[in-house]
Order: structure tokens, then C-alpha cells, then sequence
């Protein structure tokens, strides 16, 4: 019997934010940010004969959380609702909170609970010396997947170093 020799060391890290991100227009702003400008010096690259941009998003995920309130502030019944874009996210948002029928069924008046959303975003880059690795940005961390060469993380790190909201 042969045994299994590894072949890799993968890697993670995680960054913990000091802060949660603000709201949606912030994180999105952010993950535009790298995607947009690509700080780690990511290259193109093929895959089962797809050109893939250096850096890409890969998936993502947005849950918005509304309160309804009674008159006095009392909270009386609660919605969430899960979207795969920021811009279904910002369309759900303000249909859950212009639904009469809802709110009437709740006994209550909607208000966004901002503190009680969640935002993920996962980009995958494809570094110059050939590796793919993933980077998603939550609300409260950062997290870095996938990787070999330390010298991947410690660019990721510097860049992060350089974001105010990543402190």
C-alpha cells in the first residue's frame, strides 16, 4: 500500500476588524476597490478555456434584517431577507420596508436593524507566480484562503494596512 505524500501546504489567515464596516455602500465601495484596482498585482489567467480577469468576485451574499416597532418603540416581529448582489440587496431592502401587507401582518412600523446585517464578498486572484487564492471580506473580518507563499499574505497584509476600515 502506497501512502499519501502531500504534495502542498495550503494556507489561511484571518484578519478580525477593530470595527464592523459601516453599512452596504461601504463595504461594497471596498470590494469594488480591489477588484478595481488590484492591489496585489494579480495577472489574467485561462481555465478549461476561460480567460478570468486577475481579480474577480466569486460569489457573495447579503442579508438585510428589518424591525417592526409598535408605537411605543417595542419591538413586536422582525423579517430578513437573503440576496446575491448589492443591488438585490438594496431592492429587497426597500420592498420589505414599503410592504403595508407585511408590516400590518408584524403589528408594527419597519426600520432597518443595519447593525444585524451580514455582508459577504469573496474575490479569487490569481497571483504571478501562478496560484489562485481567495480573499472574502465579511462585515467583521477578512479572511485569506488558499494560499502557498507567504509572500501572497504579506502583500495582502500591507495593502490592508494601508485601508482604514481594515484596521
Amino acid at each position: 500500500m502506497g501512502d499519501f505524500v502531500q504534495h502542498t501546504e495550503v494556507k489561511s489567515a484571518i484578519r478580525t476588524l477593530a470595527d464592523p464596516i459601516e453599512d452596504i455602500a461601504s463595504f461594497d465601495a471596498l470590494v469594488q476597490s480591489v477588484i478595481a484596482t488590484n492591489p496585489f498585482g494579480c495577472v489574467p489567467y485561462i481555465s478549461a478555456g476561460v480567460t478570468h480577469a486577475p481579480v474577480e468576485k466569486a460569489k457573495e451574499s447579503y442579508v438585510v434584517k428589518i424591525l417592526y416597532q409598535d408605537n411605543e418603540a417595542k419591538v413586536v416581529g422582525n423579517d430578513s431577507g437573503k440576496f446575491n448582489t448589492v443591488a438585490g440587496f438594496n431592492a429587497g431592502a426597500a420592498a420589505l420596508l414599503a410592504d403595508t401587507a407585511l408590516a400590518a401582518a408584524h403589528g408594527g412600523i419597519p426600520a432597518r436593524d443595519i447593525e444585524s446585517e451580514t455582508y459577504s464578498a469573496t474575490i479569487k486572484c490569481h497571483d504571478q507566480n501562478g496560484e489562485l487564492y481567495d480573499l472574502t471580506f465579511t462585515r467583521s473580518k477578512v479572511s485569506l484562503t488558499s494560499y502557498e507563499d507567504d509572500a501572497i499574505r504579506a502583500k495582502v497584509e500591507a495593502w490592508a494596512d494601508t485601508v482604514p476600515a481594515l484596521a
